[in-house]
């Protein structure tokens, strides 16, 4: 085990020293440390570094916490994980959707970002309730019909979120701090919400992303191109766990025994989700599942959030943990391939070389007036459109049930999105507005065609 710590903090070491990585690392075994380490600040403005108790925002590995609250409930006979939802919210317009459905992200709900984004005061911080009047009054149509396909809902997850409080009669941060954080002794994790409630918190990891128009690192607050965290920071349950590497292991340790969650109940979370017409697909409760030839039974999730980037991988049948928690926007790619080293020397393999993370881009001066030239609906397949929309002399791009993201010009006819592998390129054929979209990723070209407005 020495040996292989002694690995990683020279590979983890070596990266920091050239300044690629900035997050807390943690390894281990038969839940036992073998490596653990910290490299960068947890505040900028303060100049102070980031420890092994430095507290993320864990954005989207919060979900596999949400879905054991929804255990917990479970356990206690409280609800069934095929009860009908409008069992317990009555309003909820969607007779069909049940427990399972939100936990597995096969309800098709749509996600309530884009509704957000483009109908909210954004002066306002959001609520879930808001999330939920905005489903009972809007009445927005399913995506597809319950259990026939899955597709990712943070929408979801604050269902669920929803639902523990009505069984419950908690709040949820109470709920989860009295049922699960505090009987686990998680004492450096809890639910926060930093502007909608803030609170001094010891050793607090604030995430930080590239201004590509100045190359500068600052807070997403600053960027009015990803003010959304600030009006989106009263939602919870798809996110707003916030946690520490520390308690991450005690959490995945709880996983192996019938310590939080009994045996049956832990067998459905780990379990594919099986689809209407038969087929499966592999995710279970809040966990995407994977089997791998040589290393066994996978569960994992990632996470990410304007500043944030979180995995807590669990390789189950060898009793291996792997926890990355990062403080700074760093490109995605790059990060996929340092967590494959760093797994590789967790199973005591040789890794080819350390990776190399791109260029940081900078956004070059165009006139915004182009943007016109480029907004609307391009198809990229039967189900999926990317649609490109300007707003304050910002131009942004917003796939079939994701996120709206910002896209910064590197041409008058490129674009990058600054996290992501990504390049975009309008293409004009005889008129001015532009027919193509062109998505460039690694190697992949893929061509969207213009639908709206013709």
């Amino acid at each position: 085990m020495q040996a292989i710590g002694n690995k990683l903090e020279n590979m983890f070491s070596g990266l920091y020293r050239k300044n690629h990585i900035h997050g807390v690392v943690l390894a281990a075994e038969q839940g036992q440390i073998i490596y653990e380490g910290a490299f960068g600040q947890a505040n900028r403005e303060e100049g102070l570094p980031l420890t092994s108790r430095s507290i993320f925002e864990l954005a989207s590995v919060s979900k596999p916490f949400t879905a054991a609250g929804i255990m917990l409930l479970a356990d206690q006979g409280r609800l069934g994980y095929d009860d009908l939802v409008q069992q317990y919210i009555p309003a909820l317009p969607y007779a069909e959707i049940t427990v399972r459905h939100l936990l597995t992200h096969t309800s098709g709900v749509p996600d309530y970002m884009t509704h957000f984004l483009m109908n909210w005061d954004h002066s306002r911080i959001a609520v879930n309730q808001d999330v939920l009047d905005m489903l009972v009054q809007d009445k927005p149509g399913l995506l597809f019909a319950p259990g026939d396909r899955w597709e990712y809902s943070n929408t979801g997850y604050v269902l669920l979120a929803c639902l523990i409080e009505q069984i419950s009669g908690m709040n949820f941060p109470d709920y989860m701090q009295q049922h699960m954080f505090e009987p686990l002794g998680m004492s450096r994790t809890l639910i926060h919400n930093r502007r909608h409630r803030p609170r001094e918190l010891d050793d607090y990891a604030y995430g930080y992303v590239l201004d590509v128009k100045t190359g500068e690192y600052k807070l997403p607050d600053e960027l009015p191109e990803l003010d959304y965290v600030k009006y989106l920071d009263g939602i919870q349950g798809d996110g707003t766990v916030n946690s520490t590497a520390g308690d991450l292991l005690i959490f995945d340790q709880a996983l192996y025994s019938d310590r939080l969650l009994s045996k049956e109940a832990l067998n459905e979370a780990f379990r594919p989700v099986k689809l209407n017409n038969g087929e499966t697909f592999d995710y279970g409760f809040g966990w995407i599942i994977k089997d791998d030839p040589k290393r066994g039974r996978i569960v994992f999730h990632n996470g990410g959030w304007p500043g944030y980037s979180t995995s807590l991988m669990r390789f189950v049948d060898e009793h291996k943990t792997l926890i990355y928690l990062n403080n700074r926007e760093q490109d995605l790619g790059f990060e996929v391939d340092v967590l494959k080293c760093a797994e590789q020397v967790l199973f005591g393999e040789d890794y080819d070389r350390l990776p190399e993370p791109p260029r940081e881009r900078q956004a070059v001066s165009v006139n915004p007036a182009l943007y016109d030239r480029y907004t609307g609906q391009y198809r990229l397949a039967e189900d999926l459109v990317a649609e490109i929309s300007t707003e304050s002399g910002q131009l942004f791009i917003q796939i079939t049930g994701q996120v709206r993201l910002p896209i910064y010009p590197s041409s008058e006819t490129r674009y990058f999105l600054p996290s992501l592998p990504v390049e975009l390129e309008f293409v004009t054929g005889e008129g001015v507005q532009a027919d193509q979209l062109v998505i460039y990723s690694g190697d992949e070209r893929d061509i969207a065609v213009r639908i709206a407005p013709e």
